[in-house]
């Protein structure tokens, strides 16, 4: 294999305030292989502003791809060179987030419609970097979501050297529609990103948008080279587990929840010795124990009792003994 791949058979998805590095290190104990992906970093923040806290990742969360926002070669140039000096495995660009906020600085989704800025953007970001650099795009934009206008889209990115393109197989709505409604309404079309591959055989095209398990992948096994999966797995990390099992390694095990628990608290300790507060890391643990008996005292423990004064890591292992308890 060239030193620079990445394995995308099963990657989880960029998600805004949900997958920060305390989300990260923990979907890892649920997947060893699973390409995790930083929330979208802002390339002009990275730059001006505390690039360490937004940068910052546990060796553990390895293998790892940081997604950048923005529309200005220089500044993604810079950035994605920063991302490759800190360790990061891909650089991806974010040309699928429908929100006001992300449209006012003229990125996301909305570049969609200026294929040739995306191009020079990525060669700009493939000179800069040895890493793969890949984008993460719907399959269109308001009314404009035909096969030809996503073809006219992916050509001359394709062309400028992105290799891998991550296809939300929803149109983005970027006026009228919360981003939240924009992962509802618009109706997934994942022939779409198969007849994608189809037109362009050289490309890796990993799907996204919708999919919830194993049963949604499934079909397109043989058409498309990988599957990102989001909220499904942030809700219940099971999820990874099954998906690498399926994907990746079918001889891998269940890992052991109550070795989960065990390192999660270790590495909660090391996190509040440095001033983080408890409830930043278990508010991601909140769906770990989803369909077992316990599992609302589970939540309830960590969620009424992390924002409390002098919170500590032994609360980890009170709402374990709430589901070992309710399990017996």
């Amino acid at each position: 294999m060239p030193p620079n791949h990445v394995d995308r058979r099963l990657a989880v998805a960029p998600m805004m305030d949900w997958t920060d590095r305390h989300c990260r290190y923990f979907l890892r104990q649920f997947s060893p292989a699973a390409l995790l992906y930083t929330e979208m970093v802002v390339a002009r923040a990275v730059i001006r502003g505390d690039r360490d806290r937004l940068l910052a990742f546990d060796p553990m969360e390895q293998p790892l791809a940081l997604q950048l926002g923005g529309s200005d070669p220089d500044e993604l140039a810079l950035a994605a060179r920063m991302g490759e000096d800190r360790g990061y495995r891909e650089i991806n660009l974010n040309v699928g987030c429908p929100s006001d906020r992300v449209q006012g600085g003229q990125f996301g989704a909305c570049l969609m419609a200026c294929p040739e800025l995306v191009a020079d953007c990525v060669a700009a970001m493939r000179d800069a970097v040895r890493l793969p650099v890949t984008v993460k795009t719907r399959i269109g934009i308001d009314d404009q979501e035909d096969e030809g206008f996503l073809e006219a889209f992916v050509k001359p990115v394709a062309e400028a050297g992105c290799g891998t393109f991550i296809i939300h197989a929803r149109k983005a709505i970027l006026k009228g529609l919360s981003p939240k409604q924009n992962r509802e309404i618009p109706p997934l079309n994942y022939q779409r990103a198969c007849w994608l591959k189809a037109r362009f055989p050289d490309l890796e095209v990993i799907l996204n948008g919708g999919l919830t398990g194993v049963e949604d992948v499934l079909p397109y096994c043989s058409r498309l080279d990988g599957f990102m999966i989001g909220r499904a797995a942030y809700h219940d990390p099971w999820v990874l587990s099954a998906l690498h099992q399926s994907l990746v390694d079918p001889d891998f095990a269940r890992p052991d929840a109550v070795a989960i628990v065990a390192r999660m608290a270790e590495y909660a300790a090391s996190r509040l010795a440095e001033g983080v507060p408890l409830r930043s890391i278990t508010r991601h643990m909140l769906g770990m124990m989803n369909g077992r008996p316990g599992a609302r005292a589970w939540r309830r423990v960590l969620s009424e009792s992390a924002a409390q004064p002098g919170a500590n890591v032994n609360l980890l292992q009170r709402a374990l003994r709430t589901v070992e308890f309710a399990s017996h």
